[in-house]
């Protein structure tokens, strides 16, 4: 995959991201910002993730306030497949952020 489609796919994936956490997650999420390739979501009870690309090595990097660090690669079908094994991003996030809200958040790759 060349820079610019990493970059637009990223992008995008980062734009549905925080679309569907501000959405889902209401008045559990402090504050959500996405600003150039880092997206911040602050909970309300405590805990920031921090998402951002990392170009040189077309990835997407999470820091989790639950499970630590990761790096997640594209793959063909979209989905952001984690580089030291685990879940893929949507669903790391999925599992993590549900427990927060009660409920399922339904995110999608």
């Amino acid at each position: 995959m060349d820079a610019a489609e990493f970059d637009r796919r990223a992008s995008e994936t980062l734009k549905r991201l925080m679309i569907a956490i501000e959405d889902g997650m209401g008045d559990k999420v402090e504050d959500i910002d996405l600003q150039g390739s880092v997206l911040t979501i602050e909970l309300s009870e405590g805990g920031t993730y921090v998402i951002n690309k990392h170009a040189a090595n077309q990835e997407i990097w999470l820091s989790s306030p639950k499970s630590g660090a990761a790096h997640f690669k594209p793959d063909a079908s979209g989905a952001w497949l984690p580089t030291r094994g685990g879940d893929n991003l949507h669903a790391r996030l999925e599992a993590e952020l549900s427990a927060v809200l009660g409920a399922p958040l339904g995110l999608e790759a």
